[in-house]
């Protein structure tokens, strides 16, 4: 039996207005010690606003921040000992590497050797060292973002904070800054709350997703949680690609053998099935749990290849666009032969079905 986590931060019945506008209603969060966490969403989300809630940046209307099981709701940034990344890097053009991660250190009173000692250590934990005398004109953008971590490292904060620390990076670089910030962050053992927009960002670095959208969290868990297991429509079409079928699961009870989901289902209810592009199979003849489909087009994705298929006049009319995704690897592709225009028949893989189901009036919302 593994032991539970200590929970490290808390928000508790966040809400936040701006005249009219809700930026954040009733926010509920825990986050453990040690853990990196993703905070998703789309822009206009809520997601920065509540970063900046959680580092006293931004005061909430009605609602409770506690670290470390202490009220600080009312702490300025500077008496919750955090380290913070931001999008710009926000360095000083005019200070080198050694004064840009010394400018933090200012306040600690530490003595020229003691502040030195402080420097070079998170260089080298950042691979950086041989940069100390630099610019920040004269670094690479991914040097540049190593360096502002750097920066919020030297004074050992208790917790980080990135706010799409990323994003202006092109996509080589992201990938190989990603992954240095998920194996320094390991390496501390630091809590690591990190803002993004991009859910490939979330999936590969994170101990735990925070979705949020319209001011709400949709949905908290593992990678593999909200990946497998989305909580709602939302969830399931933010994270990754998926296929919605508008359908009547008790009139086509061949499509599931759920028997308890179907009791739940209910005459006022609009229900939506979902099937992510893998876990959707071709099958060589027609069963009772497959349907005909005509392949439209044939897209190469390097990894394998993404067929679109046409419904035709299937009694399973899709809700997000006009035709199904199916994904393969270039050898099933190869060894079934098929090219666009052929017809093809697709089965769902047992147990890979999400099903969601909504009231007509948040359907038509």
């Amino acid at each position: 039996m593994t032991e539970s986590k200590e929970a490290f931060l808390e928000v508790k019945h966040i809400r936040k207005t701006y005249g009219k506008f809700t930026a954040l209603e009733e926010i509920n969060l825990t986050i453990h010690k040690g853990d990196f966490v993703c905070m998703l969403g789309p822009s206009g989300c809520g997601k920065t606003t509540l970063l900046r809630i959680i580092a006293g940046l931004e005061a909430p209307t009605e609602g409770q921040v506690f670290i470390q099981g202490k009220d600080v709701t009312k702490l300025p940034p500077g008496k919750r000992n955090f380290g913070i990344v931001f999008q710009s890097y926000a360095l000083f053009p005019n200070m080198t590497v050694r004064e840009n991660i010394a400018f933090g250190l200012k306040k600690k009173k530490l003595t020229k050797k003691e502040m030195e000692e402080k420097i070079r250590n998170v260089l080298d934990q950042v691979n950086l060292a041989d940069q100390i005398d630099k610019y920040p004109a004269q670094l690479s953008g991914g040097q540049q973002q190593r360096i502002a971590l750097a920066r919020a490292l030297v004074v050992s904060p208790d917790f980080l904070l990135l706010d799409e620390p990323l994003s202006a990076l092109d996509a080589k670089v992201r990938l190989k800054v990603r992954k240095e910030i998920r194996s320094l962050q390991q390496r501390l053992g630091i809590t690591t709350i990190m803002v993004t927009h991009d859910q490939e960002e979330a999936l590969t670095m994170a101990d735990q997703i925070v979705v949020m959208n319209n001011a709400c969290i949709m949905q908290q868990g593992t990678p593999v949680e909200v990946y497998d297991q989305p909580n709602n429509p939302f969830v399931a079409d933010f994270i990754g690609s998926i296929n919605f079928f508008q359908t009547d699961i008790r009139t086509n009870a061949n499509l599931t053998t759920d028997k308890s989901l179907m009791e739940k289902l209910t005459e006022h209810q609009e229900n939506i099935k979902a099937c992510r592009p893998e876990d959707i199979e071709i099958v060589q003849k027609k069963s009772l749990n497959s349907f005909n489909v005509l392949v439209h087009d044939i897209e190469f994705h390097g990894y394998g290849y993404r067929l679109w298929l046409d419904l035709g006049e299937s009694e399973n009319a899709l809700v997000n666009n006009d035709y199904i995704s199916v994904d393969m690897s270039a050898d099933e592709l190869a060894s079934l032969g098929i090219r666009k225009g052929d017809e093809i028949s697709i089965r769902f893989k047992r147990g890979k079905l999400h099903y969601f189901h909504q009231t007509k009036k948040q359907a038509n919302a």
